[in-house]
């Protein structure tokens, strides 16, 4: 019976893969596959050699690839990651979430997690909340509306860390002391964008800061789509609160759909361009929400369900259906006399007098010699002669 692997072939696997997060761009499918196919560390030493390149790639890619795994540091980029309070966790880590598996040779080399809380069991409870950048003060509004209710539900809420609805959600999660995962594009000791370098702080003490990149990393455009895949895995469902036709919102929650995640979206104005591509997203399959509770019913526990949704009660639907029908027996002008109410009740005329009496207690009727009438609190309100009375 062969050993398993000794504690130093597992030190340096997982050194090899804090280099190849240097060397590999996120997403990499053809050198996910090298690292399932053969190891980290055997990917690293091929590519510090001369030997035959590994296949799926170009000899121009192959040599870019070298070129950057000669510059790769792995201890200082850890010492680097230490001096923010970041560590770096990777498959096989007890920390690793293992939703991430989810996107199979896409999935990331590794994770530099900046915070104290394990992202494994952060994870196990999380809903991602995305959506346009130049997001309208309604945008932001439900962002952060949703995003409290979620964390007051003790769900976690991750986002990009971006402007408008990703910081209103990050801001609404903290703000009702819950937690929240900001999913980076860029080096976890970076803050992108600049103008967000507070909120990120914030989130690194109180929740977690993600990304794949390695300290001192900048990101790219590609960078942004590709991190939009971690948001998908990480998480139950993603939401999305304002979305033009084509965004980077409605890339996660189609990647949120392809993992078999829940999508859904909080619907805006018809005439809104910035509610296109939610309105899109709605019209596929994509789940309307509109609150916390509608969300938590679809990816929660068995019995988390939303409260029964109705207008206001008002007093006529407290009526038994037999008054009920004696009161729209009488006419909306005028009086009627209890025979006339009882023919149009269905009713005998004991029972509709009866009834009468019941409704003028209850200030529905008042009665004038021999024929009743309504009073003017029983009248609908949209009823056209209603200032008449």
């Amino acid at each position: 019976m062969s050993a398993g692997p000794t504690a130093s072939s597992r030190e340096e696997e997982r050194l090899a893969r804090v280099a190849l997060t240097r060397v590999l761009e996120p997403g990499d499918a053809v050198g996910g596959r090298w690292l399932r196919e053969v190891g980290a560390a055997e990917v690293l030493r091929r590519l510090g050699t001369e030997e035959e390149r590994l296949p799926g790639v170009s000899p121009r890619r192959w040599e870019g690839l070298r070129g950057r795994a000669a510059t790769a540091r792995p201890e200082r980029d850890l010492a680097a990651a230490e001096d923010v309070g970041a560590r770096f966790v990777c498959p096989g880590d007890a920390e690793w979430p293992v939703t991430l598996d989810d996107l199979g040779d896409a999935r990331p080399v590794g994770l530099w997690v900046r915070g104290r809380p394990s992202l494994r069991m952060w994870a196990l409870r999380s809903v991602a909340v995305v959506g346009a950048r130049a997001c309208t003060q309604y945008g932001a509004h439900m962002a952060a509306t949703v995003a409290a209710g979620l964390a007051e539900r003790g769900w976690v809420v991750v986002s990009g860390g971006a402007y408008g609805v990703d910081g209103a959600a990050h801001r609404g999660a903290l703000g009702s002391g819950g937690a929240t995962v900001a999913v980076l594009a860029c080096g976890i000791d970076q803050s992108y964008p600049r103008g967000h370098a507070e909120l990120i702080g914030r989130i690194a003490e109180q929740g977690l800061v993600v990304g794949e990149l390695p300290p001192g990393d900048h990101p790219t455009p590609s960078r942004f789509i590709l991190r939009n895949r971690l948001i998908a895995a990480l998480t139950r469902g993603t939401v999305v609160v304002e979305a033009a036709y084509r965004s980077g919102a409605l890339a996660t929650a189609r990647g949120a759909r392809e993992l078999g995640r829940f999508t859904m979206g909080v619907p805006g104005p018809a005439t809104s361009a910035l509610s296109a591509g939610v309105h899109e997203l709605l019209r596929g399959d994509g789940v309307l929400v509109t609150d916390a509770a509608e969300i938590v019913e679809l990816v929660g526990d068995m019995g988390e369900l939303a409260p029964a949704r109705r207008g206001p009660v008002v007093p006529r639907d407290l009526l038994t259906p037999g008054v009920q029908r004696v009161l729209a027996a009488l006419p909306a002008r005028g009086r009627a006399a209890p025979g006339d109410v009882a023919i149009g009740a269905g009713t005998t005329v004991d029972d509709a007098v009866g009834r009468l009496y019941e409704l003028q207690s209850l200030g529905f009727v008042e009665r004038h010699g021999d024929g009743w009438q309504l009073t003017r609190q029983a009248l609908p309100p949209d009823f056209a002669g209603a200032d008449e009375w």
